[in-house]
C-alpha cells in the first residue's frame, strides 16, 4: 500500500456548483436546483469574501470562482477535483453510501409536503400510548418553541420531518426520559420498514428546558437507520483486518455495518478534535478514519444562514491546518461533501451539486486540478486500491489513479 492511514472528512452539504443533472432536481414548489452553488454563494454573502487559507493552499479555488479564495496557486502536495453524483438522490445516506461504492437508483421517500399518513400516526399512538402532535416538516428548534410546552403539559410526542427521508421524535429528557424516547423511536423504526411508510432514518431528538424561551436540544440524539443496500468499502476493509474508525454520525448512516470503532460528536469542532486525537493515536496504524461534520448542514444550510455557514467553514479551515500538521508522512487526507445545501437557494432542501474533493499527502509531489469525475464512489475505489483490494460485484467507482500510482 502507498498510504497506511486515510482520513476522509465530509463537510456535510458543502457543495461546489450545480451538478450536470441539477435541472432534474427540485425544491418544494418545483424550483430547480440548476444554478445552486453552496460554496460560491456563501462566499458572496461574506463581507470580504470567505477566508479559508488552508483550503485555498490546497487548491479549492481551482474548482470554482469563490470570493476570497485564490485560484492557480502551486499546490504540489494536493489534488483538487469535483465529483458528480451518480445516484438518484441528494440526501445524506445516498451521498455517503455512494462514497463507499453503492449506487442508489430509487431515491428515499420523503413526507415533506404532506406529513406522515394518518394510518402511521394512528399506529404510532397506539403502540406508544401517547398522542402525536406536529406531523409536519419543520425546523427542530422552531417546532420546540411551537409545541414543546404542549408536549410537556399533555405528555404528547412531537413528530416532525424535513426535506430528508426522516421521521424525528422530540421528547423531554426530564418528563419523558431518554429510555422511553429511544424505545418509541425503535417502535417507529419497526413501523417505518413497511414500504408505504419507509424512511431512511428515525431520529430521537431529546430536549431540556421549562418553557419555549429555554428549550434546547441535547447531545443525546440517536439515529435509527437501515443497513446499506449493498456491500461497502468499509465492510471489505474491516473483513481484511483494517481499522474503520468513524467520527460523528457515520456509524448511524451505515447502521454500524463495516465499523470497527465510533465516537459521538456534539459539534463540528468536537468532530475535528476527535479526528485529531485519532491522528495522534499510536494504536491507529492502518485503515480508514471516516468523519462527518453535520453542523454545516443542520445548523446553517437548512436554516438558510449563509454568513453563519461561512464562519463555520472558516473555523473548520483553521482546525484543518492543525490536523494537517499532525499527519504522518504516509497519511492521506480527503476532504469532500455528500450533497449541496445552498443557503441562498429557494426552499430549505438539499441542492443537487457537485462536491469538492481535496486530496492531500506529503507523499504527493505533482499536485494539480484534475478533471471532474462521474461518481462519489471514486473515493471508495481509491481507498480500496490503496490497500491492494478490489471492489466486489455490484459496487461502483473508479480509482483516481494519480493518487495511488
Amino acid at each position: 500500500m502507498k498510504f497506511k492511514r486515510i482520513f476522509l472528512i465530509v463537510t456535510d452539504s458543502a457543495g461546489i456548483g450545480n451538478a450536470r443533472d441539477a435541472a432534474n432536481f427540485h425544491q418544494v414548489g418545483n424550483h430547480s436546483d440548476l444554478g445552486s452553488n453552496t460554496w460560491k454563494h456563501i462566499a458572496e454573502r461574506m463581507e470580504n469574501g470567505i477566508n479559508v487559507p488552508t483550503l485555498e493552499a490546497l487548491g479549492l479555488g481551482d474548482l470554482d470562482e469563490i470570493n476570497g479564495v485564490k485560484a492557480g496557486l502551486n499546490h504540489k502536495n494536493s489534488y483538487a477535483v469535483a465529483l458528480n453524483e451518480a445516484s438518484n438522490g441528494k440526501d445524506t445516506m445516498t451521498g455517503h453510501w455512494e462514497m463507499m461504492g453503492i449506487l442508489t437508483t430509487k431515491p428515499f421517500q420523503t413526507f415533506t409536503d404532506t406529513g406522515f399518513p394518518k394510518e402511521l400516526i394512528d399506529e404510532l399512538e397506539k403502540r406508544t400510548g401517547h398522542k402525536i402532535i406536529g406531523n409536519k416538516s419543520a425546523s427542530g428548534t422552531e417546532i420546540l418553541k411551537e409545541l414543546g410546552e404542549e408536549s410537556i403539559r399533555d405528555n404528547s410526542l412531537i413528530v416532525y420531518t424535513s426535506s430528508d427521508s426522516v421521521l424525528q421524535i422530540c421528547g423531554h429528557e426530564k418528563y419523558l426520559g431518554l429510555d422511553k424516547l429511544y424505545e418509541y423511536c425503535e417502535i417507529a423504526r419497526e413501523l417505518c420498514m413497511k414500504p408505504e411508510w419507509f424512511v431512511g432514518r428515525i431520529i430521537a431528538r431529546p430536549y431540556v428546558g421549562e418553557n419555549k424561551n429555554e428549550f434546547k436540544r441535547t447531545p443525546n440524539r440517536h439515529d435509527y437507520t437501515v443497513s446499506p443496500s449493498g456491500r461497502t468499502v468499509m465492510e471489505i476493509l474491516k473483513e481484511k483486518g483494517y481499522s474503520v474508525n468513524c467520527v460523528g454520525k457515520i456509524n448511524d448512516i451505515f447502521n454500524g455495518v463495516g465499523v470497527t470503532s465510533t465516537v459521538h460528536t456534539v459539534s463540528n469542532s468536537d468532530g475535528m478534535a476527535k479526528t485529531l486525537d485519532l491522528a495522534k493515536d499510536s494504536n491507529f496504524k492502518e485503515g480508514l478514519c471516516f468523519v462527518n461534520l453535520v453542523e454545516f448542514d443542520s445548523e446553517y444550510g437548512h436554516r438558510r444562514n449563509p454568513v453563519g455557514y461561512g464562519k463555520a467553514l472558516e473555523t473548520f479551515d483553521k482546525e484543518l491546518d492543525v490536523l494537517i500538521k499532525n499527519l504522518r508522512e504516509n497519511d492521506l487526507l480527503m476532504i469532500t461533501a455528500d450533497h449541496g445545501n445552498d443557503p441562498t437557494w429557494a426552499g430549505t432542501d438539499h441542492t443537487r451539486e457537485k462536491v469538492p474533493l481535496i486530496i492531500y499527502s506529503k507523499l504527493i509531489n505533482d499536485g494539480k486540478k484534475l478533471e471532474d469525475r462521474n461518481s462519489f464512489a471514486d473515493i471508495g475505489d481509491t481507498i480500496l486500491k490503496n490497500f491492494n483490494l478490489t471492489k466486489e460485484e455490484g459496487m461502483i467507482g473508479e480509482a483516481i489513479e494519480e493518487v495511488i500510482r
